[in-house]
């Protein structure tokens, strides 16, 4: 059945802010098709909407959710997985922004095989919780298994830049990165007219190079190996790529930049080869810097961190320019403007982006820091004001936000304002930064 039709009635509902009708009629669908990831998705939005509007009492929520929370989670240890996703939306009526019911919410619709909706929901997770790695991480899978394997590695790489050290979003992140190489090459050779790789062994070799662990003298075979093999194909992009690969695993990455610049001259428009140059470029940069420090010489390290931001900023520019709707590339692109103290233009990209649900908390906030740096403090504030109304809760952004207002609210002499602030990080975080402080300077 096609419920696009009434898919579009809820979102006009929604955009001429009636978010209970809309919320009613998203309520239909899913009713009709558990499996309706628009609906699905769109149900989420508009609860959020109608929760920000209202603004009520947490508590209270949370005491009116108290039952259908209970049942769900017996739901959940009876195995009935559908049971458990409709009373955990009956609870998220009135607490749509907590982590762990949305979490909750996405494994039974996952568990019940409602692959759509379960995605639709994990992306909201990561929308309202960005730095919750479980949340990233299961929106990862979900991309993945409904067939969008780019948008998945984006998720475990967030994910990763949460806790770095999380064994299973690296691996996630090692054999999509393996995946989307191999399609990519394979679409590129059959583009580019040349022989695809049809060989079982020779697809093999070429995986057990992209192993997260293997001592250097496994790595040293396999790159001889590789070289062999370039010896009879010098223009193979796929044997170049992989040979930097392993160069870049011995901790050799002007070698594996060298390769990378080589398999440029035969894809000159490979979007993936680019940025993989700028990064080893850095890289290279890095390393040197590492070294001048190590020797004592200040000055050379000071100007090739000079040399590094430049090359990051003119690399990213570049990305941009071959990818410009990815929000993220962009995202990265103003950091690094940021850095060089070029907020006008920072902040040119980052209103280009600050309607992009899946950057536009951090645009919002980047924003707000380039209107402080310039001394715009009314536009700072309401730039904060407005990441802080995004986030929906307490977490560490939240607590650099309100200490941020606090610092524009006492440097415009509003003491009571800084003070107010002030006390919402003190009475979660009484150890955040100088908070303590400040409140006795303001008391």
């Amino acid at each position: 059945m096609d419920f696009s039709k009434h898919i579009k009635k809820a979102e006009e509902a929604f955009q001429r802010r009636n978010y209970d009708f809309a919320i009613e009629l998203y309520r239909q669908l899913l009713e009709l098709d558990a499996d309706l990831g628009d609906a699905r998705s769109g149900l989420r939005k508009a609860l959020k909407k109608r929760h920000e509007q209202k603004k009520g009492g947490k508590l209270f929520g949370k005491v009116a959710g108290s039952v259908p929370l209970g049942r769900a989670k017996t739901m959940r240890k009876m195995g009935k997985h559908d049971a458990c996703a409709r009373a955990l939306e009956s609870y998220l009526d009135k607490n749509p922004l907590d982590e762990e019911g949305n979490l909750m919410l996405g494994m039974a619709l996952e568990d019940g095989g409602h692959f759509n909706s379960a995605r639709a929901v994990y992306e909201f997770v990561a929308e309202i919780a960005p730095k919750n790695p479980e949340g990233l991480k299961r929106a990862g899978a979900m991309m993945q298994r409904t067939g969008d394997p780019a948008r998945a590695l984006e998720y475990f790489e967030r994910a990763l830049q949460a806790d770095p050290r999380d064994q299973e979003a690296l691996k996630a992140r090692k054999d999509l990165a393996a995946e989307t190489a191999l399609s990519q090459s394979s679409l590129d050779s059959v583009q580019h007219s040349r022989e695809t790789i049809k060989d079982k062994a020779r697809a093999q070799e070429l995986e057990r190079a992209r192993k997260l662990h293997m001592s250097n003298e496994e790595l040293e075979a396999e790159l001889e190996r590789l070289q062999n093999l370039y010896a009879e194909a010098p223009s193979d992009v796929e044997v170049l790529s992989e040979m930097a690969a392993v160069h870049e695993k011995l901790r050799d990455p002007e070698a594996a930049l060298d390769l990378i610049e080589r398999a440029q001259q035969y894809r000159k428009e490979d979007v993936e080869l680019a940025a993989k140059a700028g990064d080893l470029k850095s890289k290279v940069l890095k390393k040197q810097i590492a070294r001048a420090d190590k020797e004592g010489d200040r000055d050379k390290a000071t100007k090739l961190e000079r040399e590094l931001l430049a090359h990051e900023v003119e690399d990213f520019a570049r990305r941009v320019h071959l990818r410009p709707s990815d929000g993220g590339l962009r995202l990265q692109y103003a950091r690094r403007l940021m850095r060089g103290e070029e907020h006008d233009k920072a902040l040119a990209e980052l209103q280009k982006i600050q309607t992009d649900p899946r950057v536009r908390n951090d645009a919002l906030f980047h924003m707000a820091q380039c209107f402080q740096r310039k001394g715009i403090l009314d536009l700072a504030k309401k730039e904060f004001e407005r990441a802080l109304e995004a986030l929906g809760g307490m977490n560490e952004r939240a607590k650099e936000i309100l200490y941020n207002l606090g610092g524009i609210a006492e440097s415009q002499g509003q003491r009571e304002e800084a003070r107010g602030y002030y006390i919402r990080v003190y009475e979660v975080d009484i150890g955040y930064r100088d908070v303590s402080t400040k409140m006795e300077e303001l008391n």
